[in-house]
């Protein structure tokens, strides 16, 4: 074969230089993950203000809802303070029919209207402490409930079970589910002794 005739060799195609300005794969590569770092940055950032938002709603949930267990607390017990100083009234109009003789009833017509009319008010009287949630304790034959009753001496009574009140001095009173003024009481011991429950958990001062 000729020289003429032989198969030139064509040299291998090389990279292209890079243009100006063009960016390169390896530059590429590090934008991408200077970016991808940002990205990862900023999403930590996200979740932690997310964290701090979710904390300050729940926090103001919380204080919303202890706002209206206090807001309904104080319209429930508003007139403790009144209610205690009228209970002297109640007493002075048990104190006043208690005072009357039963037989001169039966003689003084006036004496027995007046007492008519004593009885009536107190009625009344607590008829208005029931419409505020005011009730009376008159825990005679009950368990004795410290957080009700206050004991003012004890008595032997082998018939009924150890603390069990046997007199009443002085009625209490509850306000809802508070003790409004404890009832002074009697509280038997020596009789048999009552299995012991659990007990409730007090409730709060008035």
């Amino acid at each position: 074969m000729s020289d003429e005739n032989k198969p030139v060799d064509e040299p291998m195609p090389s990279a292209p230089a890079p243009v100006e300005g063009e960016v390169t794969p390896e530059q590429l590569k590090a934008m991408v993950a200077a970016l991808q770092g940002e990205i990862d940055k900023k999403s930590t950032e996200l979740a932690a203000k997310q964290d701090l938002y979710l904390r300050a709603v729940a926090e103001t949930e919380n204080v919303r809802r202890r706002l209206e267990k206090e807001k309904e607390e104080t319209a429930k017990y508003a007139i403790t303070k009144f209610a205690k100083d009228m209970l002297t009234v109640g007493d002075n109009f048990q104190r006043a029919i208690a005072a009357v003789p039963k037989d001169a009833l039966e003689t003084d017509a006036a004496l027995r209207t007046l007492l008519d009319g004593v009885v009536l008010a107190e009625r009344d009287y607590r008829g208005a402490l029931e419409r505020h949630g005011i009730v009376v304790d008159n825990p005679i034959g009950q368990p004795f409930n410290p957080h009700h009753h206050q004991a003012v001496m004890e008595q032997e009574s082998a018939d009924v079970p150890a603390g069990t009140v046997l007199q009443v001095f002085q009625v209490g009173y509850l306000i809802e589910d508070r003790c409004l003024r404890p009832a002074m009481v009697v509280v038997s011991k020596g009789g048999p002794k009552v299995a012991k429950q659990d007990a409730p958990e007090p409730p709060p001062a008035a």
